[in-house]
């Protein structure tokens, strides 16, 4: 097969593209991630989609398509999981998504985390696992077993989608970035689940935003850490709370404008044993957990508390 004639439409530059309707988008990125189309045809949809950006609709069938090709996972009973994508890694600040992820685990909250266990030019969440002997899973045993025991759960993403971690391959050899990493940060595998999803660009809230609310998603938008879905500690984020895709007022905040008036201790260094030992000192309280962050916690515990109760049913979570 080929997608030479969706490649027409998406390939005509920024002000003459055309977007994809939702089921040419699910028919499109089917084809790439079952191998059924051409190195060349891939690097081209790569880089028309990086000129033209992604529409709603065509973000919404393009993850479709990555959710039926996740491995089967089954929801922590009854409970919410707690979803943060994990795909940028630490460059100059210490990489703090790790601990909001053992912040909310020891909320009795449900989370996976996933992205790469590499990256050759920043600190990953998976490395900082590690070093806090946390555990890193690559099956739905190993998931549920992490969770009880009251841990936050890694998955690599060649282990949750292994089309999806191909397609966020081609960066290494087109050297930008693709529309595999934008669903990377929606992924949503399980039945009912609370996203964490973070935005580094200004333009992206927007286009985040409306998929969002589009979709019906459970999720926390807001600008984080250098990519990752953490409030930045030394700041103030805007934070957007969507229960059922309506933006909840009660449940949001707008930035606060420069930097706290007193800045966290944070480490001078920003590797993975050096972030693990900053972790441990601040769930142990020798260190105070940044203002921010812990805004940010307290936001997704209200969040969780305010999903529909219809939700929380054995069917829905099986």
């Amino acid at each position: 097969m080929s997608i030479a004639r969706y490649i027409r439409e998406i390939g005509r530059g920024k002000e003459g593209a055309r977007s994809l309707d939702e089921a040419q988008a699910h028919d499109l990125m089917s084809q790439l991630l079952d191998g059924r189309i051409t190195d060349l045809e891939i690097g081209a949809f790569a880089l028309a989609m990086r000129i033209k950006g992604e529409s709603v609709a065509e973000l919404s069938g393009f993850l479709r398509a990555v959710h039926e090709r996740c491995i089967p996972l089954r929801s922590s009973g009854t409970q919410a999981v707690v979803m943060l994508p994990s795909y940028n890694g630490a460059r100059k600040l210490p990489n703090l998504a790790p601990l909001l992820a053992m912040l909310l685990a020891r909320e009795g909250i449900a989370v996976l985390m996933h992205g790469p266990l590499r990256d050759a030019a920043r600190v990953t969440s998976a490395e900082i696992f590690e070093a806090l002997a946390l555990p890193i899973c690559s099956d739905a045993a190993q998931l549920h077993a992490a969770w009880s025991r009251g841990a936050p759960a890694f998955m690599p993403v060649d282990a949750l989608c292994p089309p999806l971690a191909k397609l966020l391959a081609v960066r290494r050899v087109v050297g930008l970035r693709n529309s595999g990493h934008t669903l990377a940060k929606l992924l949503a595998p399980l039945p009912y689940t609370l996203r964490v999803v973070s935005y580094t660009h200004p333009e992206y809230a927007a286009l985040l935003g409306q998929f969002l609310a589009h979709t019906g998603a459970h999720a926390m938008l807001l600008r984080g850490t250098e990519g990752e879905a953490v409030a930045d500690a030394r700041r103030s984020p805007k934070l957007g709370l969507f229960i059922a895709g309506q933006l909840q007022a009660e449940l949001s905040r707008e930035a606060q404008p420069g930097v706290l008036a007193h800045l966290p201790d944070l480490p001078r260094e920003h590797d993975a044993v050096t972030t693990a030992a900053y972790i441990q000192d601040v769930l142990a309280g020798r260190k105070p957990l940044p203002a921010p962050i812990a805004t940010q916690l307290d936001y997704l515990k209200q969040a969780l508390a305010a999903l529909p109760a219809s939700m929380l049913t054995p069917a829905a979570a099986a």
